[in-house]
């Protein structure tokens, strides 16, 4: 930063004594009572937090872990313009500022039990407004850098960045100069921004409660700019590219993933998530270019009641028509309870228009092997899709064994063939996570 620095030295000075913000509090009057020292020339450095507080980017959600987990991943969804990259329950986005960080900047850290913040609407214009507000309470010419923290590329760990500069030279662009060594200097920008961000967070940290710092000693620039300057734009993303591969690992992942999760935790399942799961599900291969897949979501609490009640009476009678004593078939029954204690339910069904008709047995049966595979695929598809989504799955036969009972209670045609029924949750011991795999082993043979 020596190309920066007015002669002498850089300091970075904490500004303590700050209250904890509110919404529609009095951030430039709270800064200016608490750094009445300050200097024109000087670069204060505010945690976007306090900044998102103070105008209201606060969200009531429900003050529980689960659910306040729950309603976080929702916001970080409707934040994000694109998501990344997505390990387990971490999602890299880019937000509708264009910045690319983890989880859309929505936070659940240093803020009320029962709130998440999410970032300032227009950080630019929060630190043009409390540039503006110290000049005049102050008398003095400053620069305002807006901080949030975020990860790096191929780096461990975290540092502070700028999300809204005014008055600072953002960037500092060395084309066209020549180095000691005679070499010009072709594409070089400091991020000076950054810079700035990283060193002030060197004295505010994130536990001591000290969410401000001013940077002083440095040439503010003859060419200030704004925060929205440092974001690369999309046609210059280096790394789209390994998009397809990052993809495909993403999928290999979401397979190891899935396992059969039996009890669930009473958090809501997101809607849009299931959507798209059972969407994944429908592009799974078919014969003939068929679709003979169909999904049927039982949302309505008492029909899915009705509909479990008369498959366990229909189950039961099954059972003593083969002579199994009651305790048995109570133990039996109890197998299926999981469906009952799903937070949701999705049946898949198979029907078979489109299939060819032969004339002989050995053709037929083959015909109909290709459609039953494809709504195995389908179902497979189901639960490596919702393990992607972070949710647990269990796949039960028991509708296969009364076929003509689900129809009748769901009011569904005829042809609709059972295939189970997927019960959907998050796990109520905690998130899903990769399973080993050693190797097909003696379950694969190579001629």
């Amino acid at each position: 930063m020596s190309d920066h620095a007015a002669p002498g030295k850089v300091e970075i000075l904490p500004v303590e004594g700050l209250p904890e913000f509110r919404p529609g509090d009095d951030l430039t009057g709270a800064i200016a009572g608490a750094a009445r020292w300050l200097r024109s020339g000087d670069v204060v450095v505010v945690t976007s937090k306090i900044v998102s507080k103070a105008e209201g980017q606060l969200i009531g959600v429900p003050a529980g872990k689960e659910s306040r987990d729950a309603a976080r991943r929702k916001f970080v969804l409707d934040e994000a313009v694109r998501v990344l990259a997505r390990r387990g329950r971490t999602l890299i986005t880019a937000n509708r500022l264009g910045i690319v960080q983890a989880a859309s900047g929505v936070d659940a850290s240093n803020v009320a039990g029962g709130e998440i913040a999410l970032l300032p609407a227009d950080p630019d214009a929060s630190a043009l407004a409390l540039r503006n507000g110290l000049r005049e309470r102050l008398g003095v010419e400053v620069a305002v850098v807006i901080t949030d923290t975020m990860g790096r590329a191929w780096r461990i760990g975290q540092t502070d960045a700028a999300i809204g500069v005014s008055g600072l030279e953002v960037l500092h662009r060395y084309a066209g100069t020549v180095d000691g060594q005679g070499n010009e200097l072709e594409v070089t920008e400091i991020a000076v921004a950054d810079e700035v961000a990283a060193a002030a967070d060197l004295v505010k940290g994130k536990l001591g409660g000290v969410p401000v710092a001013v940077v002083r000693g440095l040439r503010i620039g003859e060419n200030p700019g704004a925060a929205r300057d440092l974001v690369r734009p999309i046609n210059e993303d280096l790394f789209r590219l390994g998009t397809d591969f990052a993809i495909e690992r993403g999928r290999r992942e979401a397979v190891l993933l899935r396992r059969s999760v039996r009890f669930f935790a009473g958090t809501p399942v997101d809607e849009t998530a299931l959507r798209r799961a059972i969407g994944a599900a429908l592009t799974a291969p078919a014969p003939h270019h068929t679709h003979p897949v169909r999904f049927a979501w039982v949302r309505d609490r008492p029909l899915r009641t009705k509909l479990l009640d008369t498959m366990r009476a229909a189950w039961r009678e099954d059972l003593r028509a083969d002579g199994m004593p009651d305790e048995r078939i109570d133990r039996r029954l109890r197998r299926g309870d999981l469906l009952y204690g799903a937070t949701e339910i999705v049946l898949p069904f198979l029907v078979r228009a489109g299939s060819h008709q032969y004339p002989d047995a050995r053709r037929a049966e083959a015909e109909r092997t290709m459609f039953t595979v494809a709504g195995g695929a389908a179902v497979q598809g189901l639960l490596v899709a919702l393990a992607a989504e972070e949710l647990g799955s269990c796949w039960v036969s028991s509708t296969i064994f009364c076929a003509p009972v689900v129809r009748e209670v769901l009011e569904l045609p005829d042809d609709w063939e059972p295939l189970g029924a997927v019960a959907v949750g998050h796990p109520a011991d905690g998130p899903l996570t990769p399973r080993a795999v050693d190797g097909p082993g003696e379950f694969l043979v190579v001629r």
